[in-house]
């Protein structure tokens, strides 16, 4: 099997937890750790590739077996001869060890022992300095105490925060992500983030009756993103993409992709905006 950016199937490990998938943004091979392999979330959106999601949060995590799963997919995955075979040319290298999955990772109360076990195997795999680590978070829960203390701890062992922030107004979010609480809020959350680890905005954007990011919603949006760097957080910038892989949503027959040549052209008006640094990928 050659792994695809196109296919992120969090069973290709045969596992419980952990999944490998070629990543466009970590540009290379992640390691996945799925914290909700309930198919739970606190969102649901539209874009989502999970099949039969529910509302939710993350079950109780078995830590001693997801570290054993992990032990076993770093050895397996750092082998050249594995990377050669299930990797494409250009994306033969494990990139990071990323904390997704099928939901939102830090509704986990296990969060910081899962933290400590990555931070084990990484180590005893000797990946600690060349494999990244990633949380990738929707933010809702970042104002609660133990998600700001696996942040501080995730800055600790140089990793960072991929936060999303799909829209620039409370009636995007409501619509794209079936969030009820509002641009706002949606805003503090990543300066909860931002200023705990380094952090990067990760935006997807796409055709819904027409751009999912555009106008009034795009001009707050990028003042939002401005005040946050301003006030001297670890902000480093936005993950800009598009639909790559189909949805298992009620509205996946209404979405269309955008062009690369359209979400450069978005790309580099956020960055002018901003002042960030913007990596687009279509």
């Amino acid at each position: 099997m050659t792994l695809d950016t196109r296919d992120h199937d969090r069973g290709s490990a045969g596992l419980e937890y952990i999944y490998y998938v070629v990543s466009r943004r970590a540009r290379g091979v992640s390691v996945g750790v799925n914290l909700n392999p309930n198919n739970a979330c606190n969102w649901r959106c539209v874009y989502c590739q999970v099949p039969g999601l529910s509302a939710g949060r993350a079950p109780a995590i078995d830590v001693p077996r997801l570290e054993r799963e992990l032990a076993e997919v770093l050895e397996r995955v750092s082998t050249p001869s594995w990377l050669e075979a299930h990797a494409p040319e250009g994306a033969r290298r494990v990139a990071d060890i990323a904390i997704a999955g099928n939901g939102e990772p830090t509704s986990a109360r296990e969060l910081g022992e899962v933290l400590e076990a990555i931070a084990r195997q990484r180590y005893a795999a000797g990946l600690a300095t060349t494999c990244g680590l990633t949380l990738i978070t929707n933010g809702s829960l970042a104002h609660q105490a133990p998600v700001q203390r696996a942040l501080e701890r995730l800055a600790e062992l140089g990793g960072e925060v991929w936060c999303k922030l799909d829209a620039g107004d409370d009636a995007g979010l409501a619509r794209i992500n079936s969030s009820a609480t509002g641009f706002a809020r949606a805003r503090r959350a990543l300066e909860h983030c931002a200023s705990r680890c380094p952090t990067w905005v990760q935006t997807l954007v796409f055709d819904w009756n027409g751009p999912t990011l555009a106008g009034p919603a795009l001009e707050q949006y990028c003042a939002a993103l401005r005040e946050v760097h301003e006030a001297r957080t670890q902000l480093r910038g936005v993950l800009l993409y598009g639909l790559a892989r189909p949805s298992h949503q009620p509205e996946a027959a209404q979405l269309r992709a955008l062009s690369e040549h359209e979400l450069q052209a978005l790309g580099a008006e956020i960055a002018r905006a901003t002042g960030l640094e913007v990596r687009v990928s279509a």
